[in-house]
């Protein structure tokens, strides 16, 4: 990066940094760390919301995710919507009215200690891991733009997020958030904007998106019904449905957010503007993504776009890498010309060739088989810590085509992004396990001076486990896919135990934590033995922990009564 570039990034992070701590000042109790003392406005829990959505893995793998899947992903959050829906019903005033610190506090009132104590661990487990993946993404950035060991550059990312997060609590997460998702949204709008404007002369928007149409990369709705296929309407509205309720209803990361609210009316304002907004900025970072294939189908795309790894590669193989990049070359000269054709079939409003289409899509296939070579070939080298090279499309976007200012300004904006959500679940995972596990009943016994110094040892304690579990993030692919993949394991479970709560009154506690316990069995079972998508076993367990609870509460009234006869 040039100098410019490094200025940008430095004052960008430097001013978040001493801003979260000016703002986190004059803390004085568990009230004020975890809830920043209930004083937030609906702009500010929106705005936390989305951040804690939006980490870097969205901004730096859902672009590279269109790229080689289509848009498809989008379908994800169809169910969204729907969901704030009924958190708005039926969990903002039970969580309001109890007046929480989390959202297992609930349980134990419900149902007993045990089975608050369980779905707290269950919390902290995906959530804590998640958090880990968090923390990586940003490391590929500085470990690719410095060169350094992505180790290094993990726990110095990591290090200085915990820095705001332990001092300042709740209240800094929330005001940093709002200049991170400011910024955020503005660069990825930039970034937009500069993939159309460096397309070659001659080629416009409506060209490139004409290309990535016909690639198959604008498949935003897929109606087939498939159990394993990951992404289409069916997995997106139920699957997603269940996820998004669960995520946003009992997921501390985000109860966090909306409890922090002076009231429920706010709250509620604050969930129902995230799930008007949501799916159009998800639509918008895919689409950056189908752009940028098109980018690179009018312009020479890399063979392989992890250039540390590619260039490890050349220097231990080199014959096998001539060879590959030979056939990659006469390869790409012919996409180069049928790119061309298929433009111009648009220009001219021809009908498009079904001969043309064939050829297209069959040399696009040898490309990808080609790139799918080299990444068989340093997988089996062990000459990279990331599995995929998906990562790393918009980051090679960023680093050689656009103005020097931009490029230090988006990679800013990664590290923003992980930042904001990264904070959030430190936050989070602190209160959970301040208040769900080492306090209990027993925060009435404990000073305000006290929860504020274990508040805050709790968070650098999150912070120390999600680094650790970052070091282990490497062989994941792409990371935007894989954290889901981590949720989709345990939310299930979580948001079935809470449908029991509120939806089946008479079953007791001893029901539903077995309940829970069989659920998450069949959950891991299932996703062992690859039966269906990931996004579907969100379904599963939430429907299994109120289906076992059920029969078990059942079973029992007809013990007792036959036992009374």
């Amino acid at each position: 990066m040039s100098l410019i570039d490094w200025t940008v990034l430095l004052i960008t992070l430097t001013g978040i940094i001493v801003y979260g701590v000016y703002k986190g000042r004059n803390q004085h109790g568990a009230q004020s760390y975890l809830l920043a003392d209930k004083k937030m406005p609906w702009y500010l829990v929106l705005l936390g919301i989305m951040s804690t959505q939006a980490s870097a893995i969205t901004f730096l793998s859902a672009p590279g995710q269109a790229y080689t899947d289509g848009m498809r992903f989008v379908q994800y959050y169809f169910g969204l919507p729907i969901a704030m829906v009924v958190i708005c019903i039926t969990f903002i005033p039970i969580f309001g009215k109890l007046n929480v610190y989390t959202a297992y506090e609930y349980l134990e009132q419900r149902f007993d200690r045990k089975t608050r104590l369980a779905t707290a661990i269950l919390f902290l487990l995906s959530r804590g891991l998640s958090t880990g993946i968090s923390i990586y993404a940003p490391s590929i950035i500085l470990s690719s733009v410095l060169g350094w060991n992505i180790y290094i550059t993990t726990v110095l990312l990591g290090g200085l997020l915990i820095i705001y997060t332990c001092s300042g609590g709740a209240g800094a997460v929330a005001h940093t958030q709002k200049l991170q998702f400011m910024i955020i949204l503005s660069g990825m709008a930039l970034a937009g904007w500069l993939v159309v404007e460096s397309l070659p002369s001659g080629v416009d928007m409506g060209d490139a998106l004409y290309v990535a149409g016909k690639a198959g990369k604008l498949n935003v709705i897929t109606t087939g019904f498939d159990w394993k296929d990951k992404y289409n309407i069916w997995s997106g509205i139920v699957g997603g449905f269940f996820l998004a309720l669960s995520y946003f209803g009992t997921d501390q990361s985000q109860v966090g957010r909306y409890i922090t609210a002076k009231d429920a009316k706010v709250a509620r304002m604050g969930l129902l503007m995230n799930g008007l907004v949501k799916i159009p900025m998800q639509f918008s970072i895919l689409l950056i993504g189908a752009l940028l294939f098109a980018f690179y189908s009018f312009k020479p795309a890399p063979l392989y776009f992890n250039e540390g790894s590619y260039s490890l590669l050349k220097e231990q193989h080199p014959q096998q890498v001539l060879k590959i990049e030979n056939e990659y070359q006469v390869l790409q000269q012919r996409y180069a010309r049928q790119v061309r054709e298929v433009a111009a079939e648009r220009n001219n409003s021809k009908e498009h060739s079904d001969v043309l289409a064939k050829e297209f899509q069959q040399t696009k296939e040898q490309i990808e088989q080609l790139r799918g070579s080299v990444n068989d070939l340093i997988s089996l080298n062990k000459l990279s810590t990331d599995s995929s090279d998906t990562n790393y499309i918009f980051l090679y976007f960023v680093k050689h085509t656009l103005p020097k200012g931009v490029v230090g300004l988006l990679f800013a904006i990664i590290f923003l992004a992980s930042w904001g959500s990264v904070s959030a679940a430190l936050n989070s995972l602190a209160a959970s396990s301040l208040m769900d596990v080492q306090l209990l009943k027993g925060s009435n016994t404990v000073s305000e001076k006290k929860q504020l110094l274990y508040g805050r040892l709790h968070t650098f304690f999150w912070g120390i486990f999600s680094i650790g579990v970052a070091m282990f993030a490497t062989q994941l692919g792409s990371l935007i896919e894989a954290v889901n993949v981590l949720g989709s394991l345990f939310y299930g479970t979580i948001l079935g135990i809470f449908l029991v709560a509120f939806y089946m009154k008479p079953v007791k506690g001893n029901n539903v934590f077995i309940g829970a316990v069989v659920a998450e069995i069949c959950v891991l079972l299932i996703y062992k033995a690859d039966i269906v998508s990931f996004l579907w076993l969100n379904a599963v367990g939430a429907l299994l922990v109120p289906f076992v609870s059920g029969c078990l509460y059942l079973i029992q009234k007809r013990a007792s009564l036959h036992n009374d006869q």
